[in-house]
């Protein structure tokens, strides 16, 4: 028989006043789970019950169990009431080094036989905070764009997008990422990866043998460039980034991957010498450098770090996306290509432009020439600084032993862990329904561990969740010394 509020007999002693009755309810109701006093399935009073009982509103009561379910520690089903959610009983991990003393701290005890619990919380990288994506601006611009968009808009189009996206980002390229480009270098593109693959086969076209890619990224993008046979060497990495010198030494490498702005996932900006580097190799092979400009604009502590495209327009291959920006749901993004390969792209994409809907791209383009985009950007960078400093401060207060770092710009941070404790971590969190990357996924095959870490991408939980999911991940971080033995 399943626990109720009245039978189980728990008091919560609540005192609130003032104007932070409802958070105060959610701290005591939160530590009521944490602590055991709550078991898992016991059922809460209804709202308005709660609510006569503290003498409180009962929207305020209502609203508080809404955002404790979002959160995870409650759930909700019509004719069964507001329940304290079931939570798995954790094996507890054991960190493969047995000198490091860490063990990450379980989460609270369930009922019933251990098993992972289904994700709660999404701290994994990649993705913006599709809640604030700008609906209103965006159909102020959408319905600009179609009130003024010629008839022809609405055929094929011309492969490489259409003429006043391409204008309109030749403007905004030049002066927010110091990129060289003229509309006609411009092809629009349904994505990165889309970009990537109409790259992979112009260049295998040419004759490329290889295309040299970073140690640390994304494994689909390394799939990619093989599937279009091209072959994948991997550039070592040091605490000062990419090993670009190491180009030189690459026989039959035609081209290079990079993250120069901010590298995905570790963080952190190219060197100049580093960046004056691969550009010169660029020149002195005839190859091409493909920068990929993840997160380059949102930057927090530093200046701008501009696009390695201005350095050489020629040899370097410029790719953008408004997935991070915006939203990856609108499948917007572009390339900007030296003279030779243009056309080149443009043809492989083929005689019609099937990838990014017309209308779509006239209303960025709209977007764009009306500064709603600039506003938004600046907008998401003070909103995702201020999760990346919660999440800082929340790190150094319950694991201070932990290194942040990566956090200069971008969606997302690198915790560094105790040498062999990063599967055991990721175990814990998969426990407490906490769906985190490890820095190990990231890494190519032929480069061998030298690093253990959690990759958090604080961009992607919705506000509601925020802070659920930043307990969560404290839950599973070193605690204690990690020095001694």
């Amino acid at each position: 028989m399943a626990n109720d509020w009245s039978t189980f007999g728990a008091d919560l002693h609540l005192e609130l006043r003032g104007t932070r009755l409802r958070a105060g309810l959610m701290d005591a109701l939160r530590e009521a789970v944490r602590s055991g006093r709550l078991e898992d399935g016991t059922r809460l009073p209804s709202s308005r019950s709660l609510a006569a009982d503290l003498g409180m509103a009962r929207n305020t009561v209502a609203d508080a169990y809404a955002e404790l379910v979002a959160e995870g520690w409650l759930t909700a089903r019509q004719g069964s009431g507001t329940r304290v959610a079931r939570r798995a009983a954790p094996r507890t991990p054991t960190p493969s080094t047995p000198a490091t003393p860490f063990t990450p701290s379980p989460p609270s005890a369930g009922t019933g036989r251990a098993r992972p619990g289904a994700p709660v919380h999404n701290l994994q990288s990649g993705s913006p905070d599709l809640a604030s994506f700008p609906r209103a601006e965006w159909l102020k611009a959408y319905r600009r764009a179609l009130t003024d968009a010629p008839h022809e808009a609405f055929g094929y189009g011309d492969p490489r997008g259409r003429h006043e996206l391409r204008t309109a980002l030749a403007e905004y390229l030049a002066r927010a990422r110091g990129v060289h480009a003229r509309p006609e270098r411009i092809v629009i593109c349904a994505g990165f990866v889309h970009g990537l693959t109409l790259i992979g086969e112009v260049l295998r076209a040419r004759g490329v043998r290889d295309v040299a890619v970073e140690s640390y990224g994304l494994w689909l993008h390394d799939g990619l460039l093989r599937r279009a046979g091209l072959g994948t060497p991997a550039l070592s990495f040091d605490e000062r980034g990419t090993r670009t010198d190491e180009l030189s030494g690459l026989d039959g490498c035609g081209a290079v991957l990079m993250t120069a702005a901010h590298q995905y996932p570790l963080g952190g900006a190219l060197p100049p010498d580093r960046r004056a580097a691969v550009v010169d190799w660029a020149r002195a092979s005839g190859g091409f450098v493909l920068e990929d400009d993840y997160d380059g604009e949102f930057r927090y502590d530093r200046q701008p770090v501009g696009a390695l495209q201005g350095l050489d327009p020629e040899r370097v291959v410029y790719f953008g996306t408004a997935s991070k920006s915006l939203a990856p749901g609108l499948r917007l993004a572009w390339m900007v290509l030296p003279q030779g390969l243009a056309e080149e792209v443009a043809a492989a994409k083929g005689a019609a432009d099937w990838s990014s809907s017309a209308p779509d791209q006239l209303a960025f383009a709209e977007f764009l020439r009306s500064g709603a985009y600039d506003r938004h950007v600046r907008a998401m960078r003070l909103r995702y600084r201020r999760r990346r400093d919660q999440l800082v401060a929340a790190v150094a207060e319950h694991s201070p032993e932990t290194r942040v770092s990566g956090i200069a710009a971008g969606l997302h941070a690198v915790l560094a862990l105790p040498p062999g404790t990063e599967q055991a971590t990721l175990r814990a969190a998969a426990w407490r329904g906490l769906a985190v990357q490890g820095v190990n996924r990231f890494r190519r095959p032929t480069v061998p561990p030298t690093l253990d870490g959690l990759v958090v991408g604080y961009a992607t939980p919705p506000d509601s969740g925020w802070q659920g999911a930043l307990q969560a991940l404290c839950g599973v971080l070193p605690q204690g010394d990690l020095t001694t033995g």
